[in-house]
């Protein structure tokens, strides 16, 4: 699919400029909790994951340390913008049209297949591990789209604009098949009766939207009682926002053929008083022309970008480099070859094996040398990467490993993914 309409182009073009200047604050973010577990005041950066903070109403309560709060109840949020755009993405977006997506797709299954069998392989127990690691295998299936974006964004416009969007659209499927993996293998034990509320909770949701609700407010009210009950229920919070994403929906409640007529009318109306009046209303025009998810992703997307993720860098990043820390521990050493070998493997094997049968193609102007360097970025999995570990590997020595696995590989690929991507981006020149 040829993009030539600016006015498909332009919500993308900002969207990655988005992910991309949040990429670089993740960055800094994640630099300062390592300096900060490794210097003289380490105990202050554990203190601060540790404080206990909660909220009570009567006899209720809710209490839980800093970190849970954060990766529970912050990354929540992270989810719901993910499932908004993973939604508007299958309804109008890149993957709405079947052979357009079929390539990311493909291409994700192999990025999530590769990797996770290798780690598996490293940590199932014999001569390499001894087994302690083996609940980790899901970590190095995702892809930092924060990051990989704004890797990729040091090229400028060398890179074709249909790679961009391959690599948004692999990362989002990357994170639908984590969502997938964290509500299958990565929950506690379920407890039916919370379950079924939260259940009942969402198909309220979704009811509220087929009869024509369209105040957020109340989505997001839902939204708080569905996350509490997933919470309590086993199933891990942050799956409430991706449902909740997929109850909110896309229809207008005014068309942009109403819109431009209503314009019209005002435009040629003689009175200017009368204009003046119309034009007070002008902003909840606009709004009525605008779906409930359009405007909920919009307004999320700084906050997560510039404020939740680089919050969950700080509490997630930072770990103590003991003497003995090696990449050679078997959890690290999955993890990183996960990513930097599985995940460019995956990745272009299954491009290749869709493009050789006839099913999908190439974007413009796009060889398989910069598919490899694409295939690289992709093993830039630190946020879900790390949250993953941690659902998988609790706390301690286990999931240290895994961090310094984790963060090494995103740093290997994203350096050994930009010099291949410029230097297939030239060739293609």
């Amino acid at each position: 699919m040829v993009l030539r309409d600016r006015g498909m182009l332009s919500p993308f073009q900002s969207f990655a400029r988005s992910e991309s200047a949040g990429g670089i604050l993740l960055i800094v973010a994640a630099a300062v909790a390592f300096l900060w577990a490794n210097s003289g005041v380490a105990a202050s950066y554990q203190a601060l994951k540790d404080l206990p903070f909660g909220v009570a109403a009567g006899d209720w309560g809710l209490h839980k340390p800093l970190l849970l709060w954060v990766n529970d109840g912050l990354m929540a949020i992270f989810f719901l913008l993910v499932g908004l755009e993973i939604k508007r993405e299958f309804r109008v977006g890149e993957l709405a049209d079947r052979r357009a997506a079929l390539l990311p797709m493909v291409a994700a299954v192999g990025g999530m297949v590769v990797p996770a069998a290798i780690y598996a392989v490293v940590n199932h127990g014999g001569v390499l591990g001894d087994g302690a690691g083996s609940h980790g295998w899901g970590i190095p299936m995702a892809t930092d789209i924060a990051f990989a974006l704004g890797i990729m964004a040091l090229l400028g416009k060398r890179v074709p604009l249909g790679l961009k969007v391959f690599l948004t659209a692999l990362a989002i499927a990357d994170d639908l098949g984590a969502v997938l993996v964290i509500a299958l293998f990565y929950t506690s034990e379920l407890k039916l009766p919370l379950l079924l509320g939260a259940l009942g909770v969402w198909v309220a949701t979704v009811a509220y939207g087929v009869v024509g609700g369209r105040k957020l407010p109340v989505f997001l009210l839902f939204g708080v009682v569905l996350w509490y009950l997933m919470l309590k229920s086993g199933i891990h919070a942050t799956v409430a926002g991706v449902l909740l994403a997929m109850a909110i929906p896309m229809r207008r409640e005014l068309e942009v053929g109403d819109v431009r007529t209503k314009l019209a009318n005002l435009l040629h109306g003689r009175e200017f008083e009368r204009q003046e009046v119309e034009l007070e209303h002008l902003e909840d025009l606009v709004d009525r022309a605008r779906s409930p998810l359009h405007t909920l992703e919009h307004a999320l997307q700084p906050w997560v970008a510039f404020a939740i993720m680089p919050v969950f860098a700080l509490f997630n990043a930072g770990f103590a480099l003991s003497a003995d820390a090696s990449l050679a521990a078997p959890v690290a050493l999955g993890a990183f070859l996960g990513l930097v070998v599985g995940k460019p493997l995956g990745v272009v094997l299954a491009s290749w094996l869709a493009v050789r049968a006839g099913a999908a193609t190439l974007p413009k102007g796009v060889g398989w040398t910069a598919m490899w360097g694409t295939g690289l970025l992709a093993g830039i999995g630190f946020t879900m990467s790390l949250f993953i570990a941690a659902l998988g590997l609790g706390g301690g020595e286990l999931l240290d490993q895994a961090k310094l696995g984790v963060l090494s590989a995103s740093v290997v690929a994203a350096v050994v993914g930009l010099v291949v991507l410029r230097a297939g981006t030239a060739a293609e020149a």
